[in-house]
């Protein structure tokens, strides 16, 4: 089971968010149920470019025999930040 905080990596795009498969993001919070969780997802600079929510199919835990990858986002991609 995921926990808070950990890192997770998304399974799926997310096109209203300018993310996609592979991004890396952290567990910000779980919902009740279990089934779906708040992710915060980071810019190189450790500043947050989102915290979007996501159901238990659309991320898995990062493991330890992973890199991760950096990206550059366009403004197009950039989402408001709330």
């Amino acid at each position: 089971m995921i926990q808070e905080f950990e890192q997770v990596v998304l399974t799926v795009d997310l096109p209203q968010y300018g993310l996609l498969a592979g991004d890396v993001g952290t567990v910000a919070d779980i919902h009740p149920s279990g089934k779906a969780y708040e992710v915060e997802i980071f810019r190189g600079d450790g500043s947050t470019y989102d915290v979007v929510t996501v159901q238990e199919g659309q991320i898995r835990p990062a493991t330890k025999n992973e890199v991760t990858h950096a990206r550059a986002i366009t403004p197009v991609e950039t989402t408001p930040q709330r």
